[in-house]
Protein backbone atom coordinates (compact mmCIF):
# COMPACT_ATOMS: atom_id res chain seq x y z
CA UNK A 1 0.00 0.00 0.00
CA UNK A 2 1.60 3.31 -0.93
CA UNK A 3 1.71 6.42 1.51
CA UNK A 4 -0.29 9.33 0.97
CA UNK A 5 3.33 11.27 0.10
CA UNK A 6 4.15 8.36 -2.20
CA UNK A 7 0.58 8.87 -3.83
CA UNK A 8 1.04 12.27 -4.01
CA UNK A 9 4.84 12.48 -5.61
CA UNK A 10 2.89 10.57 -8.23
CA UNK A 11 -0.11 12.55 -8.68
CA UNK A 12 2.05 15.70 -8.96
CA UNK A 13 4.50 13.99 -12.18
CA UNK A 14 1.20 13.21 -14.10
CA UNK A 15 -0.39 16.41 -13.53
CA UNK A 16 3.35 18.10 -14.81
CA UNK A 17 3.22 15.70 -17.35
CA UNK A 18 0.40 16.66 -18.54
CA UNK A 19 0.74 20.74 -18.25
CA UNK A 20 4.06 20.65 -19.79
CA UNK A 21 3.01 18.87 -22.71
CA UNK A 22 0.30 21.03 -23.48
CA UNK A 23 2.26 24.05 -23.31
CA UNK A 24 4.81 21.97 -24.89
CA UNK A 25 2.11 21.83 -28.11
CA UNK A 26 1.14 25.63 -27.42
CA UNK A 27 4.62 26.52 -27.88
CA UNK A 28 4.93 24.40 -31.40
CA UNK A 29 1.93 25.30 -32.29
CA UNK A 30 2.41 28.74 -32.38
CA UNK A 31 5.70 28.04 -34.15
CA UNK A 32 4.75 26.19 -36.88
CA UNK A 33 1.78 28.17 -37.79
CA UNK A 34 3.41 31.69 -37.58
CA UNK A 35 5.64 29.72 -40.47
CA UNK A 36 2.90 28.49 -42.14
CA UNK A 37 0.72 31.82 -42.51
CA UNK A 38 3.60 33.99 -42.15
CA UNK A 39 2.08 35.79 -38.79
CA UNK A 40 3.87 36.61 -35.86
CA UNK A 41 3.98 34.16 -33.09
CA UNK A 42 1.17 36.28 -30.99
CA UNK A 43 -1.11 36.09 -33.56
CA UNK A 44 -0.29 32.38 -34.18
CA UNK A 45 -1.70 31.34 -30.94
CA UNK A 46 -5.60 32.80 -31.86
CA UNK A 47 -5.37 29.61 -33.85
CA UNK A 48 -6.06 27.84 -31.00
CA UNK A 49 -9.88 29.47 -30.00
CA UNK A 50 -10.99 26.87 -33.05
CA UNK A 51 -12.76 24.02 -31.38
CA UNK A 52 -10.54 20.96 -33.39
CA UNK A 53 -6.81 22.80 -31.70
CA UNK A 54 -8.67 22.90 -28.64
CA UNK A 55 -9.96 19.05 -29.21
CA UNK A 56 -6.18 18.25 -30.03
CA UNK A 57 -4.56 20.55 -26.89
CA UNK A 58 -6.66 18.23 -24.29
CA UNK A 59 -6.08 14.80 -26.37
CA UNK A 60 -2.17 15.06 -27.34
CA UNK A 61 -1.26 15.71 -23.79
CA UNK A 62 -3.54 12.30 -22.81
CA UNK A 63 -1.93 10.41 -25.13
CA UNK A 64 1.67 11.57 -24.00
CA UNK A 65 0.49 10.01 -20.79
CA UNK A 66 -0.73 6.92 -21.95
CA UNK A 67 3.13 6.77 -23.53
CA UNK A 68 4.42 7.58 -20.49
CA UNK A 69 2.69 4.91 -18.84
CA UNK A 70 3.47 2.25 -20.95
CA UNK A 71 7.35 3.05 -20.17
CA UNK A 72 7.05 2.67 -16.89
CA UNK A 73 7.28 6.22 -15.27
CA UNK A 74 4.63 6.35 -12.84
CA UNK A 75 5.70 3.21 -10.79
CA UNK A 76 7.74 3.18 -8.32
CA UNK A 77 9.09 6.73 -8.26
CA UNK A 78 10.90 7.02 -4.93
CA UNK A 79 13.02 4.14 -6.62
CA UNK A 80 13.87 5.79 -9.63
CA UNK A 81 17.62 6.86 -10.76
CA UNK A 82 17.48 10.28 -12.40
CA UNK A 83 20.24 9.15 -14.54
CA UNK A 84 17.98 6.25 -15.98
CA UNK A 85 14.46 8.37 -15.70
CA UNK A 86 16.48 11.29 -18.14
CA UNK A 87 17.50 8.07 -20.66
CA UNK A 88 13.76 6.86 -20.33
CA UNK A 89 12.61 10.39 -20.92
CA UNK A 90 14.41 10.42 -23.90
CA UNK A 91 13.41 7.74 -25.53
CA UNK A 92 9.45 8.26 -24.57
CA UNK A 93 10.07 11.65 -26.54
CA UNK A 94 11.55 10.46 -29.61
CA UNK A 95 8.91 7.92 -30.19
CA UNK A 96 6.43 9.73 -29.20
CA UNK A 97 7.46 12.46 -31.51
CA UNK A 98 7.67 10.03 -34.80
CA UNK A 99 4.06 9.14 -33.91
CA UNK A 100 2.73 12.55 -33.08
CA UNK A 101 4.70 13.26 -36.22
CA UNK A 102 2.96 11.19 -38.42
CA UNK A 103 -0.59 12.25 -37.83
CA UNK A 104 -0.04 16.01 -37.60
CA UNK A 105 2.47 17.57 -39.30
CA UNK A 106 2.51 15.14 -42.61
CA UNK A 107 -0.91 16.94 -43.65
CA UNK A 108 0.62 20.05 -44.13
CA UNK A 109 4.49 18.93 -45.01
CA UNK A 110 5.43 21.06 -47.69
CA UNK A 111 8.46 18.52 -48.84
CA UNK A 112 10.24 15.79 -46.69
CA UNK A 113 12.63 18.52 -45.22
CA UNK A 114 10.26 20.25 -44.18
CA UNK A 115 8.47 17.19 -42.53
CA UNK A 116 11.92 16.36 -40.19
CA UNK A 117 12.66 19.88 -39.55
CA UNK A 118 8.94 20.34 -38.01
CA UNK A 119 9.48 16.86 -36.50
CA UNK A 120 12.57 17.78 -34.70
CA UNK A 121 11.75 20.89 -33.39
CA UNK A 122 8.26 19.78 -31.79
CA UNK A 123 10.93 17.08 -30.36
CA UNK A 124 13.45 19.85 -28.99
CA UNK A 125 10.39 21.72 -27.73
CA UNK A 126 8.73 18.89 -25.72
CA UNK A 127 12.17 17.12 -24.27
CA UNK A 128 13.27 20.28 -22.67
CA UNK A 129 10.17 21.17 -21.08
CA UNK A 130 9.61 17.85 -20.42
CA UNK A 131 12.95 16.99 -18.74
CA UNK A 132 13.19 20.44 -16.84
CA UNK A 133 10.16 19.62 -14.78
CA UNK A 134 10.84 15.79 -14.36
CA UNK A 135 14.27 16.69 -13.41
CA UNK A 136 12.90 19.17 -10.44
CA UNK A 137 10.41 16.65 -9.32
CA UNK A 138 12.33 13.96 -8.97
CA UNK A 139 14.92 16.36 -6.98
CA UNK A 140 12.28 17.01 -4.45
CA UNK A 141 11.57 13.17 -4.34
CA UNK A 142 14.91 12.44 -3.46
CA UNK A 143 15.05 15.20 -1.17
CA UNK A 144 12.23 13.47 0.78
CA UNK A 145 14.35 10.25 1.03
CA UNK A 146 16.96 12.15 2.01
CA UNK A 147 14.95 14.36 4.92
CA UNK A 148 13.66 10.64 5.98
CA UNK A 149 10.25 11.91 5.36
CA UNK A 150 9.49 8.92 2.75
CA UNK A 151 11.32 5.40 2.71
CA UNK A 152 10.54 1.98 2.86
CA UNK A 153 9.86 -0.11 5.81
CA UNK A 154 12.41 -2.43 5.38
CA UNK A 155 12.12 -5.99 7.45
CA UNK A 156 15.70 -8.22 8.22
CA UNK A 157 15.40 -12.09 7.72
CA UNK A 158 18.41 -13.47 9.76
CA UNK A 159 20.78 -12.10 12.82
CA UNK A 160 23.97 -13.72 12.22
CA UNK A 161 27.29 -11.72 11.23
CA UNK A 162 26.19 -11.33 7.30
CA UNK A 163 22.80 -9.81 8.78
CA UNK A 164 24.73 -6.95 10.58
CA UNK A 165 26.72 -6.64 8.32
CA UNK A 166 23.86 -5.73 5.61
CA UNK A 167 22.13 -3.33 7.47
CA UNK A 168 25.51 -1.60 8.93
CA UNK A 169 26.49 -1.22 5.02
CA UNK A 170 22.91 -0.14 3.84
CA UNK A 171 22.33 2.32 6.65
CA UNK A 172 25.93 4.01 6.08
CA UNK A 173 25.64 4.02 2.17
CA UNK A 174 27.32 7.12 0.99
CA UNK A 175 23.79 6.63 -1.42
CA UNK A 176 20.62 7.57 0.94
CA UNK A 177 18.50 4.30 -0.10
CA UNK A 178 15.90 5.36 1.72
CA UNK A 179 15.15 1.58 4.00
CA UNK A 180 13.43 2.23 7.71
CA UNK A 181 14.53 -0.81 9.12
CA UNK A 182 11.80 -1.88 11.33
CA UNK A 183 13.13 -4.62 12.75
CA UNK A 184 14.63 -8.12 11.91
CA UNK A 185 13.51 -11.64 12.46
CA UNK A 186 15.98 -14.69 12.71
CA UNK A 187 15.54 -17.41 10.21
CA UNK A 188 15.68 -20.14 12.47
CA UNK A 189 15.40 -21.06 16.43
CA UNK A 190 18.93 -20.04 18.03
CA UNK A 191 19.05 -16.06 19.33
CA UNK A 192 22.33 -16.16 20.61
CA UNK A 193 24.12 -13.14 18.23
CA UNK A 194 24.28 -9.47 18.17
CA UNK A 195 21.76 -8.69 15.57
CA UNK A 196 19.12 -7.53 18.70
CA UNK A 197 21.73 -4.85 19.59
CA UNK A 198 21.16 -3.07 16.28
CA UNK A 199 17.12 -4.13 15.33
CA UNK A 200 14.05 -4.51 17.93
CA UNK A 201 13.39 -8.28 16.59
CA UNK A 202 9.60 -8.06 16.03
CA UNK A 203 8.92 -12.21 16.35
CA UNK A 204 9.80 -15.23 14.48
CA UNK A 205 9.96 -16.73 11.11
CA UNK A 206 6.70 -18.28 11.38
CA UNK A 207 5.23 -15.36 12.12
CA UNK A 208 6.69 -13.63 8.36
CA UNK A 209 3.28 -12.24 6.77
CA UNK A 210 1.59 -11.30 10.12
CA UNK A 211 4.79 -9.13 10.77
CA UNK A 212 4.97 -7.73 7.26
CA UNK A 213 1.36 -6.76 7.28
CA UNK A 214 1.45 -5.28 10.73
CA UNK A 215 4.41 -3.15 10.17
CA UNK A 216 3.62 -2.47 6.48
CA UNK A 217 6.71 -4.05 5.22
CA UNK A 218 7.78 -2.79 1.52
CA UNK A 219 11.50 -4.49 1.27
CA UNK A 220 12.67 -7.67 3.04
CA UNK A 221 16.28 -8.74 3.18
CA UNK A 222 17.55 -12.08 3.40
CA UNK A 223 20.43 -12.77 5.14
CA UNK A 224 21.15 -16.33 6.08
CA UNK A 225 24.19 -18.61 6.54
CA UNK A 226 25.63 -20.73 3.95
CA UNK A 227 24.10 -23.66 6.10
CA UNK A 228 20.53 -21.87 5.62
CA UNK A 229 20.32 -21.91 2.11
CA UNK A 230 17.64 -24.31 2.23
CA UNK A 231 15.38 -22.05 4.26
CA UNK A 232 15.62 -19.56 1.33
CA UNK A 233 13.33 -22.20 -0.77
CA UNK A 234 10.78 -21.74 1.53
CA UNK A 235 10.96 -17.93 2.31
CA UNK A 236 10.41 -17.03 -0.80
CA UNK A 237 7.36 -18.82 -1.64
CA UNK A 238 5.73 -17.39 1.42
CA UNK A 239 6.75 -14.17 0.19
CA UNK A 240 5.56 -14.95 -3.12
CA UNK A 241 1.72 -14.10 -1.09
CA UNK A 242 2.72 -10.47 -0.73
CA UNK A 243 3.86 -7.51 -2.97
CA UNK A 244 7.24 -6.53 -1.29
CA UNK A 245 10.64 -6.39 -3.08
CA UNK A 246 13.17 -8.87 -1.97
CA UNK A 247 16.89 -8.44 -1.38
CA UNK A 248 19.30 -11.68 -1.16
CA UNK A 249 22.98 -12.17 -0.49
CA UNK A 250 24.75 -12.45 -4.00
CA UNK A 251 26.12 -16.20 -2.94
CA UNK A 252 22.60 -17.17 -3.17
CA UNK A 253 21.90 -15.74 -6.82
CA UNK A 254 23.00 -19.44 -8.09
CA UNK A 255 20.33 -21.08 -6.20
CA UNK A 256 17.19 -19.24 -7.17
CA UNK A 257 18.18 -17.85 -10.85
CA UNK A 258 16.05 -20.86 -11.95
CA UNK A 259 13.13 -19.97 -10.39
CA UNK A 260 13.04 -16.15 -9.73
CA UNK A 261 14.00 -12.87 -12.06
CA UNK A 262 16.08 -10.22 -10.69
CA UNK A 263 16.14 -6.78 -12.14
CA UNK A 264 19.54 -5.39 -11.31
CA UNK A 265 22.39 -5.97 -8.81
CA UNK A 266 22.44 -2.92 -5.85
CA UNK A 267 25.84 -1.15 -4.82
CA UNK A 268 27.28 -4.73 -5.23
CA UNK A 269 25.74 -5.39 -2.11
CA UNK A 270 21.82 -6.89 -2.92
CA UNK A 271 20.42 -8.60 -5.70
CA UNK A 272 17.06 -6.84 -5.94
CA UNK A 273 13.65 -9.82 -6.45
CA UNK A 274 10.57 -7.94 -7.55
CA UNK A 275 7.01 -8.77 -7.69
CA UNK A 276 6.65 -7.22 -10.79
CA UNK A 277 7.06 -10.21 -13.57
CA UNK A 278 6.63 -8.13 -16.53
CA UNK A 279 7.93 -4.92 -17.60
CA UNK A 280 6.12 -1.82 -16.44
CA UNK A 281 4.84 -1.14 -20.22
CA UNK A 282 3.71 -5.05 -20.83
CA UNK A 283 1.79 -4.93 -17.42
CA UNK A 284 -0.14 -1.55 -18.28
CA UNK A 285 -0.83 -3.58 -22.34
CA UNK A 286 -1.71 -6.49 -20.30
CA UNK A 287 -4.45 -4.58 -18.10
CA UNK A 288 -5.58 -2.57 -20.86
CA UNK A 289 -6.20 -5.99 -23.39
CA UNK A 290 -7.72 -7.21 -20.07
CA UNK A 291 -10.66 -4.13 -19.86
CA UNK A 292 -11.43 -3.87 -23.55
CA UNK A 293 -11.62 -6.98 -24.31
CA UNK A 294 -13.86 -8.02 -21.48
CA UNK A 295 -16.34 -5.06 -22.42
CA UNK A 296 -16.37 -6.36 -26.40
CA UNK A 297 -17.16 -10.07 -24.85
CA UNK A 298 -19.61 -8.59 -22.41
CA UNK A 299 -21.44 -6.33 -25.17
CA UNK A 300 -20.55 -8.86 -28.43
CA UNK A 301 -22.25 -12.40 -26.01
CA UNK A 302 -24.85 -10.43 -24.45
CA UNK A 303 -27.10 -12.57 -26.22
CA UNK A 304 -25.41 -16.14 -25.14
CA UNK A 305 -25.79 -14.52 -21.67
CA UNK A 306 -29.58 -14.12 -21.47
CA UNK A 307 -29.98 -17.14 -23.20
CA UNK A 308 -27.62 -18.85 -20.97
CA UNK A 309 -29.32 -17.40 -18.35
CA UNK A 310 -32.60 -18.06 -19.02
CA UNK A 311 -31.51 -21.90 -19.63
CA UNK A 312 -29.65 -21.62 -15.92
CA UNK A 313 -33.09 -20.79 -14.56
CA UNK A 314 -35.22 -23.11 -16.37
CA UNK A 315 -32.97 -26.28 -15.76
CA UNK A 316 -32.89 -26.35 -12.05
CA UNK A 317 -34.10 -24.59 -8.98
CA UNK A 318 -31.93 -21.65 -7.42
CA UNK A 319 -29.73 -18.66 -8.74
CA UNK A 320 -28.35 -17.83 -12.31
CA UNK A 321 -25.39 -16.98 -11.02
CA UNK A 322 -23.41 -18.78 -8.77
CA UNK A 323 -20.97 -16.99 -6.60
CA UNK A 324 -17.57 -19.04 -4.84
CA UNK A 325 -14.91 -17.56 -2.74
CA UNK A 326 -11.64 -18.35 -4.59
CA UNK A 327 -8.12 -16.91 -3.99
CA UNK A 328 -6.19 -14.35 -6.01
CA UNK A 329 -3.28 -12.02 -6.48
CA UNK A 330 -0.74 -12.40 -3.24
CA UNK A 331 -3.12 -14.42 -1.72
CA UNK A 332 -6.02 -12.18 -1.23
CA UNK A 333 -9.50 -13.76 -1.74
CA UNK A 334 -12.34 -12.67 -3.99
CA UNK A 335 -15.48 -13.89 -5.09
CA UNK A 336 -15.61 -15.17 -8.30
CA UNK A 337 -18.88 -15.77 -10.77
CA UNK A 338 -19.99 -18.49 -12.72
CA UNK A 339 -23.49 -19.16 -14.74
CA UNK A 340 -24.79 -22.23 -12.27
CA UNK A 341 -23.94 -25.36 -13.38
CA UNK A 342 -24.71 -27.52 -10.82
CA UNK A 343 -28.18 -28.08 -8.59
CA UNK A 344 -28.54 -26.16 -5.50
CA UNK A 345 -26.45 -27.30 -2.39
CA UNK A 346 -24.25 -29.91 -4.16
CA UNK A 347 -21.17 -29.08 -1.71
CA UNK A 348 -23.53 -29.98 1.17
CA UNK A 349 -20.75 -32.06 2.69
CA UNK A 350 -18.23 -30.14 1.81
CA UNK A 351 -15.80 -28.93 -0.70
CA UNK A 352 -15.36 -31.56 -3.86
CA UNK A 353 -13.96 -31.04 -7.65
CA UNK A 354 -16.28 -31.83 -10.04
CA UNK A 355 -15.79 -35.00 -12.56
CA UNK A 356 -17.02 -36.03 -16.14
CA UNK A 357 -19.49 -38.08 -14.50
CA UNK A 358 -20.76 -35.70 -11.60
CA UNK A 359 -24.19 -36.23 -10.87
CA UNK A 360 -23.99 -32.58 -8.93
CA UNK A 361 -23.81 -30.90 -12.43
CA UNK A 362 -27.17 -30.43 -14.12
CA UNK A 363 -27.98 -31.14 -17.93
CA UNK A 364 -27.55 -27.75 -19.27
CA UNK A 365 -24.62 -27.20 -16.94
CA UNK A 366 -22.58 -30.11 -18.93
CA UNK A 367 -23.35 -28.31 -22.11
CA UNK A 368 -22.06 -25.24 -20.57
CA UNK A 369 -19.04 -26.42 -19.62
CA UNK A 370 -18.11 -28.12 -22.63
CA UNK A 371 -18.15 -25.15 -24.53
CA UNK A 372 -17.01 -22.85 -21.65
CA UNK A 373 -20.20 -20.98 -21.09
CA UNK A 374 -20.04 -21.27 -17.38
CA UNK A 375 -16.80 -19.00 -17.26
CA UNK A 376 -18.73 -16.34 -19.35
CA UNK A 377 -19.56 -13.97 -16.30
CA UNK A 378 -16.13 -14.05 -15.37
CA UNK A 379 -15.50 -10.92 -17.53
CA UNK A 380 -17.00 -9.56 -14.49
CA UNK A 381 -13.85 -10.18 -12.45
CA UNK A 382 -11.67 -9.27 -15.27
CA UNK A 383 -12.73 -5.71 -15.07
CA UNK A 384 -12.85 -5.83 -11.48
CA UNK A 385 -9.16 -6.38 -11.31
CA UNK A 386 -9.63 -9.67 -9.78
CA UNK A 387 -8.40 -11.57 -12.16
CA UNK A 388 -7.06 -11.42 -16.19
CA UNK A 389 -7.28 -13.00 -19.37
CA UNK A 390 -4.77 -15.19 -18.61
CA UNK A 391 -3.22 -16.43 -15.29
CA UNK A 392 -3.45 -19.64 -13.48
CA UNK A 393 -6.59 -20.78 -12.73
CA UNK A 394 -7.86 -19.14 -8.97
CA UNK A 395 -8.45 -22.68 -6.35
CA UNK A 396 -10.44 -22.50 -3.34
CA UNK A 397 -8.66 -22.33 0.01
CA UNK A 398 -9.39 -25.72 0.99
CA UNK A 399 -7.41 -27.24 -1.89
CA UNK A 400 -4.91 -24.81 -2.09
CA UNK A 401 -4.05 -25.49 1.92
CA UNK A 402 -3.94 -29.42 1.15
CA UNK A 403 -1.47 -29.07 -1.71
CA UNK A 404 0.68 -26.72 -0.49
CA UNK A 405 1.38 -29.39 2.89
CA UNK A 406 3.29 -31.72 -0.11
CA UNK A 407 3.99 -28.52 -3.02
CA UNK A 408 4.80 -25.32 -1.31
CA UNK A 409 5.66 -24.31 -4.61
CA UNK A 410 1.85 -23.93 -5.19
CA UNK A 411 2.05 -20.75 -3.56
CA UNK A 412 3.89 -19.30 -6.42
CA UNK A 413 0.73 -18.84 -8.60
CA UNK A 414 -0.18 -16.19 -6.88
CA UNK A 415 2.69 -14.01 -7.94
CA UNK A 416 -0.33 -13.21 -11.51
CA UNK A 417 -3.46 -12.75 -10.94
CA UNK A 418 -5.54 -15.60 -11.61
CA UNK A 419 -7.27 -15.94 -14.96
CA UNK A 420 -9.69 -16.88 -17.17
CA UNK A 421 -7.81 -19.70 -19.05
CA UNK A 422 -4.14 -20.73 -18.59
CA UNK A 423 -1.47 -23.13 -19.71
CA UNK A 424 -2.33 -25.27 -17.26
CA UNK A 425 -5.90 -25.09 -18.94
CA UNK A 426 -5.06 -25.56 -22.54
CA UNK A 427 -2.05 -28.08 -22.21
CA UNK A 428 -3.91 -30.20 -18.99
CA UNK A 429 -7.42 -29.13 -18.96
CA UNK A 430 -10.02 -29.22 -15.98
CA UNK A 431 -8.28 -31.21 -12.57
CA UNK A 432 -10.93 -33.97 -11.08
CA UNK A 433 -8.62 -34.31 -8.28
CA UNK A 434 -6.15 -32.93 -6.01
CA UNK A 435 -3.11 -35.14 -7.96
CA UNK A 436 -4.35 -33.48 -11.30
CA UNK A 437 -4.05 -30.20 -10.38
CA UNK A 438 -0.41 -30.76 -8.79
CA UNK A 439 -0.15 -32.05 -12.32
CA UNK A 440 -1.78 -28.34 -13.93
CA UNK A 441 0.38 -26.67 -11.40
CA UNK A 442 3.93 -27.66 -13.55
CA UNK A 443 2.21 -25.52 -16.58
CA UNK A 444 1.30 -22.95 -14.56
CA UNK A 445 4.82 -22.64 -12.87
CA UNK A 446 6.18 -22.22 -16.45
CA UNK A 447 3.57 -19.57 -17.62
CA UNK A 448 4.99 -17.81 -14.34
CA UNK A 449 8.36 -17.90 -15.06
CA UNK A 450 8.42 -17.00 -19.11
CA UNK A 451 5.13 -14.84 -18.83
CA UNK A 452 4.78 -12.39 -21.38
CA UNK A 453 2.10 -10.80 -24.03
CA UNK A 454 3.71 -13.15 -26.92
CA UNK A 455 2.70 -16.34 -24.28
CA UNK A 456 -0.82 -14.45 -23.56
CA UNK A 457 -1.77 -14.44 -26.93
CA UNK A 458 -0.63 -17.87 -28.16
CA UNK A 459 -2.71 -19.14 -25.03
CA UNK A 460 -5.93 -17.17 -25.83
CA UNK A 461 -5.74 -18.36 -29.83
CA UNK A 462 -5.11 -22.09 -28.22
CA UNK A 463 -7.55 -21.93 -25.77
CA UNK A 464 -10.26 -20.38 -28.92
CA UNK A 465 -8.89 -23.77 -30.67
CA UNK A 466 -10.26 -25.66 -27.30
CA UNK A 467 -13.85 -23.75 -27.44
CA UNK A 468 -14.66 -24.29 -30.76
CA UNK A 469 -13.77 -27.91 -30.64
CA UNK A 470 -16.23 -28.14 -27.61
CA UNK A 471 -12.82 -29.97 -25.13
CA UNK A 472 -14.10 -28.05 -22.38
CA UNK A 473 -15.71 -30.04 -19.18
Amino acid sequence: MLSPAKKNAIKSLIVADYITAMISWVVFFAYRHSLLDNVSFLDSLKGLQQRDYLFALLVIPAGWLFLYTLSGTYFDLYRKSRLNEINRTLISCIIGSIFLALFVFANDARDYSYFIRMTGRYLLIHTAFTLVVRLLILNRVKHHIIEGRVGFNTLIIGGNQKAIDIYNQMKDSPKVLGNTFKGFIYSNLESANGMSKYLPQLGNLAELEDIIDRHNIEEVVVAVDSSEHHLLENILTRLSYRPVVIKVLPDLYDIISGSVKTSNVYDAVLIHIHPDLMPDWQRVCKRTIDITASLLAIIILSPVYLFAAIKVKLSSPGPIIYSQQRIGLFGRPFSIYKFRSMYVDAEATGPALSSKEDSRITNWGKIMRKWRIDELPQFVNIIKGDMSLVGPRPERKHFIDIISQTHPHYKYLHKVKPGLTSWGMVQYGYAENVNQMMERMKYDLLYIENCSLALDVKIMLYTLMVIFQGRGK
